[in-house]
């Protein structure tokens, strides 16, 4: 079976994860996965991530999730925007804050991977590929 959408996939993985309260995932590795981790981490919603496996076909993402101290989830919404069947661009001045800014946006950009306030400050545009807060 082959996967349409690994990008949905993953986001999936970590909302799962969280709900089972599981301490870490793992997830079939790809270059754009890695990225999204590094965001995830940089802004706080995941300890951290790892890569496991030494063939490109067998590697795998190990991600650690965050919790609060009362055990509930740093990761409250963890959204798709950008799908395979509708794809969604926005240009730097269309890039609203998410959540009145305490969410994140994770935009695909013509510099790479970023979040939407790094997009904004550098005044490009891309596919956004998911909210989260």
């Amino acid at each position: 079976m082959t996967m349409t959408d690994p990008i949905a996939d993953l986001l999936t993985r970590i909302r799962n994860a969280h709900t089972a309260k599981h301490d870490r995932l793992d997830s079939p590795a790809s270059q754009l996965k890695l990225e999204i981790c590094k965001i995830l981490e940089s802004q706080g919603f995941i300890v951290g991530f790892e890569t496991q496996g030494d063939e490109p076909r067998d590697k795998e993402i190990r991600i650690f999730l965050r919790y609060t101290p009362e055990g509930e989830p740093a990761i409250q919404h963890l959204q798709r925007v950008s799908k395979p069947g509708r794809r969604v661009y926005r240009g730097a001045g269309d890039l609203k804050p998410v959540l009145n800014g305490l969410g994140v946006g994770i935009v695909s950009t013509s510099r790479g991977l970023m979040t939407d306030k790094d997009a904004r400050d550098q005044r490009v545009g891309g596919e956004v590929i998911c909210e989260v807060w």
